[in-house]
């Protein structure tokens, strides 16, 4: 079957690159989503082991749309029965672009009861209970091309379960990941946040060193699925297990605030990275390190409001003052939507890199080859 993996805008390739390195087939990217092919045991393996995706689609089938009579016998010829047993939840949740059909709350309408018929009809039942497990169909229609999915996360994987709470407007775990990643981290060298409110970027960074698998701590929809078995969840956690490193490694974490701090050291200890993850309170502006080598990612306070603006460009200033100290062969990541970044930070980046935190775009300013 075909698997599909949405993502944020601008980490396509590094979900296509997490899907080679677990022997997926037919990988291929596109803008916000990566397609492979794969089996049932393969949805499992890429809900416990993906890093920076958002969730895992089952793709049922595709076909042109350009009416509701069209969507509706699309909907109707696919084999629902398969997948989703009589008593079986099926809310309908999905999008439209460049499309005839540009209503969704209508195009959902269609699918829900196109897809109840074919349930009614196969189960013998005038109205379906919907009272079992959930299997939520999600359908896409581009360019009056309708896809439609089975979602097997539920929960987004950035609901890695190790984050109890916020500090203000919190990064995403499958962002923070990507930010690691990008900076080439592999557990070896020193790397470090001073900007690390929560903790996310730190935790992300230690999980990649110890090739911990983050979705080991929480559950999926499609572990309740009867055409799943179990097995095939504890054979994917296992082999994750199994590819697990233990090591030294150098990973810390500093914010002004102690709040932040005590926080970041609680969801360390909810990770299971607590070992491995150093958390102080530090101001930016002091930030030095001697080490020859090292990694530096960070998500700084972008000054969205007018009156913070000023206040985010001095800290830039002071936190660019304190990199040029570091080391040359350090590498610097800064996550920001701030448009005069560059300006603020003293130096043009080496490279730059677009990217979404949520709705908003940002750059990911690279200092350092």
């Amino acid at each position: 079957m075909t698997l599909t993996v949405p993502c944020l805008f601008g980490l396509e390739s590094l979900v296509a690159d997490e899907m080679k390195r677990l022997d997926l087939k037919e990988v291929r990217a596109e803008n916000g989503r990566v397609h492979c092919r794969g089996t049932l045991a393969d949805v499992a393996r890429l809900n416990i082991n993906l890093r920076c995706g958002a969730r895992v689609l089952m793709e049922l089938g595709s076909f042109p749309a350009r009416d509701f009579e069209a969507l509706f016998q699309g909907v109707y010829a696919l084999p629902w029965e398969d997948y989703i047993p009589r008593d079986g939840e099926f809310p309908v949740k999905g999008y439209s672009l460049n499309s005839q059909l540009h209503s969704v709350p209508a195009c959902q309408a269609i699918v829900k009861k196109a897809s109840a018929r074919r349930l009614g009809e196969r189960y013998g039942l005038e109205t379906l209970p919907e009272s079992g497990s959930r299997y939520q169909i999600q359908f896409s229609i581009v360019k009056d091309m309708a896809t439609l999915y089975l979602d097997t996360s539920g929960e987004g994987l950035y609901k890695r379960g190790y984050r109890a709470q916020n500090m203000g407007a919190p990064l995403r775990e499958t962002l923070a990941a990507a930010l690691v990643l990008l900076s080439r981290y592999r557990g070896k060298d020193p790397f470090c946040d001073p900007f690390c409110g929560s903790g996310t970027i730190p935790i992300e960074a230690a999980l990649i060193a110890k090739n911990r698998a983050p979705g080991l701590e929480r559950s999926f929809s499609a572990q309740r699925w009867k055409n799943m078995d179990a097995k095939l969840w504890m054979d994917a956690a296992e082999e994750a297990m199994d590819r697990e490193f233990h090591g030294q490694y150098d990973i810390w974490g500093g914010d002004i605030d102690p709040d932040a701090v005590a926080l970041a050291r609680h969801n360390a200890q909810l990770a299971g990275v607590d070992d491995c993850v150093r958390f102080e309170v530090a101001d930016a502006a002091a930030f030095h390190r001697d080490s020859e080598y090292g990694q530096v990612a960070t998500n700084p306070p972008y000054g969205e409001r007018l009156m913070e603006k000023a206040e985010a460009e001095e800290l830039y200033r002071v936190f660019g003052a304190a990199c040029r100290e570091l080391p040359p062969k350090w590498r610097v990541l800064v996550l920001s939507s701030h448009t005069e970044f560059e300006r603020a930070f003293g130096r043009p980046a080496d490279k730059k890199r677009k990217l979404y935190n949520g709705m908003l775009k940002c750059d990911l300013f690279m200092y350092g080859r």
